[in-house]
Formats: C-alpha cells, structure tokens, sequence
C-alpha cells in the first residue's frame, strides 16, 4: 500500500469511509471559499464528527508533516480557507451541536459548525448574538472566530473578538488546550482569535450574548450623493448618537439590490443610508426625532421610517441581499474590504470612482458607514479577456487608497491569499517578523493554513508552505505600494 493510500485509510478510521472525500467531483466543492476565482484542490477531504476526531485528524497530519487547512461554511472572501497544494481540508460543517445555552451567565457554548444565526436563534427572544455578517444565515462560528468577524452592528457592538469568552483549540500538533478570556498571564484567546486558521482550529467555543433591547428604531434615508450620505453620518457620530447599525448603499448598489428584493429603495436615489437606534424606549424615542433632523439638515431628500417588524426586515433585506445582488450587474464580482477614517470618506470614494473609469469596470460601494468599512465591489465578466485580471488589479489599488487615506487593508474579511502581499504597505518587517514568531510558537512547523497572511514565504520549521505570486506583483504593480 502506497504512503498515500495508507493515509488515507488512517483517516477512514478516523471519521469513517463516507466522510473521507478524495474523488476530484466530490473535492470541486471545497476548492474555494467565497472568492471563488482563486481556487485549489486538496489532496483530500475529511468531515470529522467531534472534537477527538478534528484532534486525530490533526495529529496524523503533525506525524506525517502534511499541511490542512481548517474550513467552514467556506463563505470567507479573502481566499482563507482555500487549500494548499499537497494538503488536507478540514471540513467541520458536521460540529454544529449547540452544547449549552445559559441565560442567566449570558453565555453559549457551541461547536464551530454551529451558524451565527443559530446562535440568535438558540437564545431569542431575550437575548441575541451580535456580530451579524451579511452572510449570517450560512456562515459559520468557527469561521467567524478565524475571521473576526464583524456586521452591520459592529459600530455600536463591536467584534467577535469581544463576545469570545472560552475556546477549546486544537494545535498544530494534535494537542488540545483550553483558552479562557479572564485567565491570567498572557491574552492567548485575544491573539487566536482573528488568526485565520494559522494558530490551530478551534472545536468548542463559548460566546457572550446579550439581552435584546426594549426598543429597536430603523429608518433609511435618501441622499443625492455619498457625499452628502457621508456628511449625515459625520453629523450623526458627531452629535452622540450611537447607532446600531449605519449602513450606506451607493446608486449602483441600490439598483441592484431593489431589483432583486423589492424592498421600496428610491431608484433615483445616490445614496441610501441606513440607521438604526435600539436601546431603552424613552432614549430612543428622543434620539429617533434628532436623528431624522440630522439627516433632513445633511441634504436627505426622503426619509422612510420602518413602522412595524415587517418594515423592518424589508429595509435590511436589500442590505443584506447587496452582495448576491450583484449578479445583475456583471456575472462576477471581486469584492474588497477597506477600512478608512470617517473623514476621508468622499476623498476615497472619489478616488475608487477615478480608478473604475480609468480601468473601465463599475464599481459598486456598500459599507459599514459608522466605522468606515468599505466594501467596494468590482464588477467584471470573466468571458471577456483580460478583465479579471483588471478587476483583481484595481482592486488591489482601492486597498491602496485605503492605506494612503490612514486606513486599514481589512475590516472584517481577513488577509487570507488575497491581502497578504499588501502586508508591508501597513506594517515594517520587524512588525512582520513579530507576527511569524506568533505563529511559529503555536504552529513550529508551519502545518496549520499554511501560505496565508505572511506576504513571502516565511518558514517556521522544515516543511514549506505553498506561496501563491499575487497578481499585483506580477504585474509589478506592488511596487506602487
């Protein structure tokens, strides 16, 4: 039996022969994660039922020194859970037990497989989970974790960093700790969380949720320009108010996405911009009044108030169908995820509009307004030659416009394959340097994700990890960084 065969019969006892997956029809699933025109097939697949299978996966794989890569939902946009050449797919879409649920504590223990919004559900109507992805319906817990993930909430919430309290993780060497949040020494949950799947792959996790608010308030207002959206939110911010949720949609977006949902967005609208209060009901009653003021004061040509929960879901349905929408617009999309200072919102958004005219593809824009994440989409037809590479390198510019404008090159999507050659344009080599003995203490000999994050490659042991030349370094385009 060959070396190859032998393995694979280990983890067919492992998981058992129907959760090993090495025929090519069956692996086509799993050769991407959301960004879908990077792709790799692995060597296998495996869909461990438990945390001791995920643990003697792993340890088979330290022993034989193969690489994995651990995945979800595979819903993440930054080629994180692509695999590597020559190596094994965890799949943990089987760990979706929710272990406990204690309301009293505030807290939820669940396995990775478990959805966001499960976890809502799971506590509602008295409590409920923050952190809420445009994707939450499918995405992941585990991957929420590896991603730090954030949502239209965040601005007022926060991250998932700040609702962890527990994980159970499995490193690179089939070991298995426990990381608390309150345990003393050094924040090793901190630093695992948001790791990408490069410290090891997590099988239980404890969550902080919260009590669901005594009033929730949703308007969407109508601007003739992201410009003038922009100044609403900097009037918002700038007065107190603290919002849930403030999202803008651009002309294109809204197009979009009202075609696809019928939610009642104004289609002669430049900007939509989407607000929600929730709180006590006195506070938000008061707020509510000085936020339509706000708006109407920044230029809002229409404002339209959700009257009831069915108003509600209508409003944030064609925000959350922004994405998928775009499917109207061009057969592909490469979507990005910048973060800039509120400030230069207008100056950023002018300069993404420069560089869709000079390369000759539309560009929608849909953000997190409160904290200044954009989501920019480019639009391109992958039939027509040369235009996903045009895509892919413009892209690459508006992270570029992001850094020049004091942003950051991700918000919430992670570095992953797709951001890691734009590493340096944030941080020196020493910071660099740092980051990879991070990861070299927990993973020593680089198994875990290997390829991801660091902009070269960078070793920890004797085994190499697959590095990928990014478009823009062919290109010669990095040097503009």
């Amino acid at each position: 039996m060959s070396s190859g065969a032998a393995l694979i019969a280990r983890l067919e006892g492992i998981c058992g022969s129907d959760y090993v997956l090495t025929h090519p029809h069956a692996l086509a699933t799993y050769r991407s994660d959301g960004l879908a025109h990077l792709r790799q097939m692995p060597v296998a697949a495996v869909l461990p039922s438990s945390a001791e299978e995920v643990r003697a996966v792993v340890a088979l794989c330290h022993e034989a020194q193969i690489p994995w890569v651990a995945r979800g939902a595979g819903t993440g946009l930054s080629g994180g859970a692509l695999p590597v050449h020559d190596g094994l797919l965890i799949v943990l879409s089987r760990l979706r037990r929710i272990l406990a649920v204690e309301l009293g504590d505030s807290r939820v223990v669940v396995e990775p497989g478990v959805s966001n919004l499960a976890v809502t559900r799971a506590v509602a109507p008295t409590h409920f989970f923050p952190p809420d992805p445009s994707s939450q319906i499918v995405c992941s817990i585990g991957g929420n974790v590896a991603e730090n993930s954030g949502g239209a909430h965040c601005f007022k919430y926060g991250f998932t960093t700040n609702y962890v309290t527990g994980l159970e993780v499995v490193l690179s060497d089939g070991t298995m700790v426990e990381l608390e949040r309150d345990a003393p020494g050094y924040d090793l949950l901190g630093a695992f969380v948001g790791s990408e799947g490069t410290l090891g792959v997590a099988t239980k996790i404890a969550l902080r949720v919260l009590p669901t608010p005594e009033t929730v308030r949703t308007l969407v207002a109508f601007f003739e320009d992201t410009y003038h959206a922009g100044e609403a939110v900097s009037a918002i911010v700038g007065s107190g108010i603290v919002p849930g949720a403030i999202e803008m949609m651009d002309r294109l977006s809204i197009k979009a996405a009202e075609a696809a949902t019928g939610a009642g967005y104004r289609l002669d609208a430049g900007a939509a911009l989407l607000v929600e209060l929730d709180g006590p009901r006195e506070e938000c009653t008061a707020q509510f009044e000085d936020l339509m003021a706000l708006c109407a004061r920044a230029g809002a040509a229409d404002l339209r108030v959700a009257l009831s929960e069915e108003e509600r879901a209508q409003i944030w349905k064609a925000r959350k169908a922004a994405f998928a929408a775009m499917g109207r617009v061009a057969p592909a999309y490469y979507v990005q995820d910048g973060v800039i200072p509120r400030t230069r919102l207008a100056e950023v958004l002018a300069r993404i509009d420069a560089l869709a005219e000079e390369y000759g593809l539309q560009v929608a824009n849909v953000f997190h307004a409160g904290d200044g994440n954009l989501h920019p989409l480019v639009c391109y037809d992958a039939a027509r030659e040369g235009e996903p590479q045009r895509a892919e390198e413009l892209a690459g510019l508006i992270v570029k416009a992001c850094v020049d404008a004091d942003g950051s090159i991700t918000g919430e999507h992670g570095v992953g394959v797709d951001k890691k050659a734009y590493m340096p344009a944030m941080f020196s080599e020493p910071d660099l340097a740092t980051f990879q003995r991070l990861r070299c203490a927990f993973d020593p000999l680089g198994l875990a994700n290997p390829g991801k994050v660091m902009p070269t490659p960078r070793l920890c042991g004797e085994v190499p990890g697959p590095y990928r030349e990014h478009p823009l370094e062919r290109a010669g385009l990095a040097e503009r960084f």
